[in-house]
């Protein structure tokens, strides 16, 4: 048996790490240590100071230190109830089904633990249902370019990065990726053999394209008359980015599953498949499980979050202040000279750049910002949606400065 030797207290906290020699390293990470959040900032391990653009891609919704979640979890904790299984009931996972059903054109919710979960869940869900309406060669599940949808291995085969897919076939099966072409897909959906199509209202890791209502209504048309399931993935763009609470709701389309993670637990590990009562009512016990999935802490402060992320005020501010911060984009993009497009609304926005985007994140370090990339060209824009408008002028100030 190998011998650890571990840190002296001391060590632990005045240590700066750029790169933990025991974590696998499957991410690159930034070389600062963040070790606190206040409101829309984030502080590192020196004192320094960085304006939240990014919020944990997507999951930071109300910041940081909201006295909100700090109670939930608090209370939760006074119960004793982290963890009890789904063997068991407890109240604060059917009270967040409720809501979310209350809120949605669901009758039924699956909790699990991630955005790659959720979408190998609602697959699955979808197989099973076409199953039950057409044969067992009803089991294709198609996927649009540009799509991203996880990474396991069903998730990834619907998920449109070669390079993500190559080092790991063979994938998951009977998982295919078609154009964002209504004409293609009306070739491609075979009623046989198509068991559903899942689809991003806004592909957030495929550039922020926000895809066409139009095109998502014709699309609910083909799939309801050949008894397709349509999934909407909103993992990103869902729960109040877009000033809706979910994408859909500004569509005009209403899919048969949902699927929902990031913010939904204010930071804490949740994804969610909603199910319509078709769907939901071909699924028995035992078709699926998780261990983790809708416990007591967690689907506590998810009802707390889902509370918050539906309050009218909040969702208006989020579309007023993301229209403004469009319209300002468009300004910085005429003034820089240095920006090809902008996409998005609400508080998801993309930017292709003329340099490597990673090269502007980088320089957002320095000056204090956190930003993303959604591609190689393009830059990703996700401020906590409580962000006020003075907060996303200071941002937009840096932003220019680093675009050059």
């Amino acid at each position: 048996m190998t011998a650890i030797t571990l840190p002296l207290e001391d060590e632990v906290e005045t240590t700066a790490y750029s790169e933990s020699a025991a974590l696998l390293a499957t991410y690159k990470r930034a070389p600062m240590s963040l070790v606190r959040g206040e409101g829309v900032e984030l502080i590192d391990s020196d004192g320094k100071r960085y304006l939240d653009f990014a919020s944990g891609i997507a999951v930071n919704a109300l910041g940081y230190g909201d006295a909100g979640i700090a109670a939930a979890i608090s209370e939760s904790l006074n119960t004793g109830l982290i963890h009890t299984s789904n063997l068991y009931r407890t109240a604060p996972g059917e009270l967040l089904a409720a809501k979310l059903v209350e809120r949605s054109f669901a009758s039924k919710v699956f909790f699990c633990n991630s955005g790659a979960e959720a979408n190998e869940g609602a697959f699955k869900f979808a197989r099973r249902w076409a199953r039950k309406i057409g044969t067992d060669a009803k089991v294709e599940i198609i996927a649009l370019r540009g799509s991203f949808h996880g990474r396991l291995f069903a998730s990834l085969a619907a998920t449109d990065r070669p390079s993500y897919r190559a080092p790991f076939r063979p994938l998951a099966g009977a998982v295919s990726i078609c154009e964002r072409d209504i004409g293609e897909l009306d070739s491609a959906l075979d009623e046989e053999t198509v068991a559903a199509v899942i689809v991003e209202p806004i592909q957030g890791e495929g550039g922020v394209r926000v895809l066409d209502s139009d095109f998502l209504r014709r699309l609910r048309a083909l799939t309801e008359k050949r008894e397709i399931a349509l999934i909407f993935d909103e993992i990103q763009c869902g729960l109040g980015r877009t000033g809706y609470f979910f994408a859909y709701e500004n569509v005009g389309v209403v899919p048969d599953m949902l699927t929902l993670a990031k913010p939904l637990a204010g930071g804490l590990p949740m994804g969610a498949v909603l199910v319509s009562e078709e769907i939901g009512s071909t699924i028995q016990a035992g078709d699926h499980g998780t261990t983790f999935g809708g416990g007591p802490l967690v689907a506590a402060v998810a009802g707390y979050v889902v509370d918050r992320l539906s309050d009218p005020a909040l969702l208006e501010s989020v579309r007023e202040n993301g229209a403004w911060l469009g319209q300002q984009l468009e300004v910085l993009a005429r003034r820089s000279g240095k920006v090809r497009a902008i996409r998005g609304t609400g508080f998801i926005w993309g930017l292709d750049v003329v340099e490597s985007a990673n090269e502007v994140v980088k320089r957002g370090w320095d000056d204090g910002l956190l930003l993303l990339t959604a591609g190689e060209h393009t830059l990703r824009i996700l401020p906590p949606l409580v962000m006020e408008r003075d907060d996303l002028a200071r941002g937009l100030l840096i932003l220019e400065k680093i675009i050059g």
